[in-house]
């Protein structure tokens, strides 16, 4: 186990050290939170000026759950591609810009939207099974499959950016490359959304306290403070999703191919990609 987390932090760190050499990368997830924040706005305003909902969420939610789901996964795994071709670029030593991230992405915009759609149904019942207020047991059920959705789809997007697959084959790949090579090392991944989600929360509770302090004194300074932490916050948001996508981008191109991208060392990714016994 602390092997493991060894050689995590250091794949990690090896992540970090590509994007600080290209922070033009950070520039995607920056695009795509204004994306689904576009996407948010179109479904939301409707429906609160139309007062859809106000008597309550019954099963009417479901179809139109399904088509928010898939704009939003749509948005957000296109631009995830984006991120990923680019980073693909820059680890075999190339100097990716955005349109060549965009122009990964276009090429595989089908399948990127077949793998929203599937994205959508399955978010959609389990968004149902953690609604459930009469069983706990299937709400714990429905957190439970959700943490093995995230795991499973890890490598989605590097295998649609890489192959010309439908979203199905990706969705098979992703899911035998997990238990092939590195089930027991997704700590990787899982660790970085935990760090930066603690790291997140922490800052989140010191915004609020500074912005309380600042709003004693004056309430301009107190709304520039809240400003700040909040810009603060997005930003850390937005390097751990840069980050989440160059880690998969790396650990996906060893896995089929062995190729030791540079920054990262052979004995790290060789250990990382060992088959379970």
């Amino acid at each position: 186990m602390f092997d493991r987390l060894s050689r995590s932090w250091d794949l990690v760190k090896a992540s970090a050290g590509v994007l600080r050499s290209d922070k033009e990368l950070m520039l995607f997830p920056v695009l795509s939170g204004l994306a689904t924040l576009g996407v948010l706005a179109t479904f939301a305003l409707p429906l609160f000026a139309l007062r859809i909902f106000e008597h309550g969420i019954g099963l009417a939610w479901l179809p139109v759950a399904f088509v928010f789901y898939f704009c939003q996964y749509s948005v957000i795994v296109f631009f995830n591609a984006a991120l990923v071709g680019a980073a693909m670029i820059r680890l075999e030593g190339g100097n990716p810009t955005l349109s060549d991230g965009f122009a990964a992405a276009r090429r595989r915009l089908p399948a990127i939207l077949g793998y929203a759609a599937i994205a959508a149904t399955v978010g959609v019942l389990l968004q149902a099974m953690k609604r459930n207020e009469t069983n706990f047991l299937v709400r714990l059920l429905g957190s439970g499959l959700g943490v093995a959705w995230t795991l499973a789809t890890f490598l989605v997007v590097p295998v649609l950016v890489s192959r010309d697959i439908g979203a199905i084959d990706a969705l098979k790949d992703s899911v035998a490359l997990l238990k092939r090579t590195w089930g027991e090392n997704a700590i990787g991944s899982v660790g970085i959304g935990a760090a930066f989600g603690l790291l997140i929360g922490l800052g989140a509770v010191t915004g609020v306290a500074l912005s309380y302090l600042a709003f004693m004194g004056s309430a301009a300074l107190g709304i520039a403070v809240a400003v700040l932490c909040a810009i603060g916050l997005m930003l850390v948001a937005v390097y751990q999703t840069a980050l989440t996508g160059i880690y998969s981008a790396a650990l996906y191109r060893y896995a089929v191919s062995h190729e030791v991208p540079p920054g990262f060392s052979g004995a790290q990714l060789a250990q990382a990609f060992e088959p379970r016994r």
